[in-house]
C-alpha cells in the first residue's frame, strides 16, 4: 500500500512539474545586424531553460528579422527544437517603428494560429501589442508583448487602453508582458488589477544605469507582465541579472539595457 502510494504521488508530481511553463520577456536593445555572434550566443545561453521567450525592440528593419532567426538558430543547436514567429513593423509614424518576435521549444507547446499585432488601438498606441496563443497541454494563453513610448512621452496615455482588451478578447486567456516604460504601481494599472490582473514584480528595478554606483546597477521599474489570477497559477517569478557576467555596465548595455524578467505559471 506504502510503494503504490509512492508511485501514485510521483506521478501525480511529475505531472505536475510538466504542465509548469516558464516564460520570459526581454526588451533586448537594438535587436539587429548589430549584435555580433558572440552576444547572439550569450543571448541563447540566458534563455535556453525557458518555454516561451518574448523579445521586445527588434529592428523594423536593419537585420531584426535576421537577428531573430539567427537566435533560434544558436538555441536549436543547444539540443531542444524552437520555432519563432516575427512581426510586421509596427503602424507608429510618429515615433519608432519596430518588430516583436515569439520563440517557443516546440515539444513543450503548441503556437495556435497566427500571432497577430493589436488592430483596433494602432492608433491610440505607437507601437501596438503582438499576440500569440499557445497551447499547453490542452489549455491555452495568449501572451501580448509590449513596448511602450519612453518615460517622458507618457507611457500611461497608451497603457489606458489595456483596460479594454480584455473586452475586446473575451475568450482569450490573456496575459500581458513586456517594458511597459511605467512601473506597476501607478494608478493606469488599477483598471486591471480591479479586473483581477496582478503584477509578476513589484518594486523591482529592470533597467540598466548608464554608470554603476556602487552595487546600485538598476534605474526603473519598467518590465512586468499582468496575468489573470483566477485562470493562471503563479508558481514563481524573477528576473536575470545578465550583467553580472560584465567586467563594466558599458559592455553589458551591448547587449540590452533592460534585463530579461520571467514567470514560472500553470494553467487552471
Amino acid at each position: 500500500m506504502k510503494i503504490h502510494f509512492i508511485v501514485v504521488f510521483l506521478l501525480f508530481t511529475s505531472s505536475i512539474a510538466f504542465s509548469q511553463t516558464k516564460l520570459l520577456s526581454w526588451n533586448i536593445a537594438n535587436f539587429g545586424k548589430s549584435k555580433s555572434d558572440q552576444e547572439i550566443a550569450f543571448i541563447a545561453n540566458t534563455i535556453k531553460d525557458y518555454d516561451i521567450v518574448t523579445i521586445q525592440e527588434v529592428v523594423a528593419g536593419n537585420g531584426g528579422a535576421q537577428a531573430v532567426a539567427r537566435l533560434a538558430d544558436e538555441l536549436n543547436r543547444k539540443g531542444t527544437k524552437w520555432d519563432y514567429r516575427i512581426s510586421d513593423p509596427t503602424s507608429s509614424s510618429a515615433y519608432k517603428t519596430e518588430r516583436y518576435a515569439f520563440i517557443w521549444k516546440t515539444s513543450t507547446l503548441k503556437l495556435k494560429g497566427k500571432p497577430w499585432l493589436e488592430q483596433k488601438y494602432h492608433l491610440e498606441i505607437e507601437r501596438e501589442p503582438y499576440f500569440a496563443t499557445f497551447e499547453i497541454k490542452g489549455k491555452s494563453i495568449t501572451v501580448a508583448s509590449f513596448h511602450a513610448i519612453t518615460k517622458n512621452k507618457q507611457p500611461e496615455t497608451e497603457i489606458k487602453h489595456f483596460k479594454l482588451l480584455p473586452q475586446e478578447y473575451p475568450n482569450l486567456n490573456l496575459l500581458f508582458a513586456g517594458d511597459f516604460n511605467c512601473p506597476q504601481s501607478h494608478s493606469v494599472f488599477n483598471p486591471l488589477k480591479k479586473m483581477g490582473y496582478a503584477p509578476i514584480l513589484e518594486n523591482q528595478k529592470t533597467s540598466l544605469k548608464l554608470n554603476r554606483k556602487g552595487d546600485n546597477c538598476l534605474a526603473s521599474e519598467f518590465d512586468n507582465m499582468f496575468y489573470k489570477t483566477n485562470s493562471i497559477n503563479y508558481i514563481k517569478s524573477d528576473v536575470i541579472l545578465f550583467y553580472e557576467k560584465f567586467v563594466s555596465l558599458k559592455e553589458a548595455r551591448k547587449v540590452s539595457d533592460h534585463i530579461p524578467i520571467w514567470f514560472e505559471f500553470s494553467l487552471n
